[in-house]
């Protein structure tokens, strides 16, 4: 097992990047860091820059804006990365995906430039703090 990965299992460092959210996904992001949940315990920590991130946390769908710079961000993380697309939204494109302003899915614009990139799917509107964390589990369990 190389050092990326071990790392990566043992206590992932995410970056949240929202790119269209209606902002419900992104309070229960916020609500794992509450001594409710304290993802913290757990290994996982938020940081402030994907240069520092082991994982992506994406809310939202990803709107014609947000996909180049969604681009630009995965780019910078350092390599293997996790993608969590959190939500129906990041997932499918869910209520939004016939909008104007939809791109595609966040997996579809990750794949564009890393076909190798690991995802993971966390669906619901929005998703649970319990199935975000046991997403986490079951994607960093398998690498």
């Amino acid at each position: 097992m190389g050092v990326g990965i071990w790392g990566l299992k043992r206590s992932p460092w995410v970056y949240h990047v929202n790119v269209g959210a209606c902002n419900n996904c992104d309070i229960e992001v916020l609500e794992l860091l509450t001594p409710r949940y304290d993802v913290e315990r757990l290994g996982i920590v938020l940081v402030g820059s994907p240069r520092h991130a082991d994982a992506l946390l994406v809310t939202g769908c990803c709107t014609r804006q947000a996909a180049p710079r969604l681009k630009d961000v995965y780019e910078q993380t350092a390599k293997p990365c996790v993608v969590f697309c959190i939500g129906s939204c990041a997932c499918t494109g869910g209520i939004f995906r016939h909008g104007y302003h939809f791109s595609r899915p966040v997996d579809e614009v990750i794949r564009e430039i890393d076909p190798n990139a690991i995802i993971a799917y966390v669906p619901g509107c929005p998703p649970k703090p319990e199935a975000m964390i046991a997403g986490a589990a079951a994607a960093l369990g398998t690498l």
